[in-house]
């Protein structure tokens, strides 16, 4: 792996973890202000279920993406 596929990769790691984070955050605060009572297991489950799913998601989206970007 040359120097620029390598901080591709780590750009792109950084890039679909934050956006994972983010949608996990955001399930989060509905969570709260749903109005609906839930559990900490729910919440918990419920977060790593979402930010699974959101990996897979972002992880072929982002790396095309950034390869593109950083390498021309």
């Amino acid at each position: 792996m040359s120097e620029l596929e390598a901080k591709a990769a780590r750009h792109a790691f950084v890039v679909y973890t934050v956006l994972s984070l983010t949608i996990t955050f955001i399930f989060l605060v509905i969570t709260w202000v749903d109005g609906n009572t839930y559990t900490a297991v729910a919440r918990i489950g419920g977060m790593v279920w979402v930010f699974i799913l959101s990996m897979i998601v972002f992880m072929p989206i982002v790396i095309p993406m950034v390869k593109k970007r950083i390498m021309g």
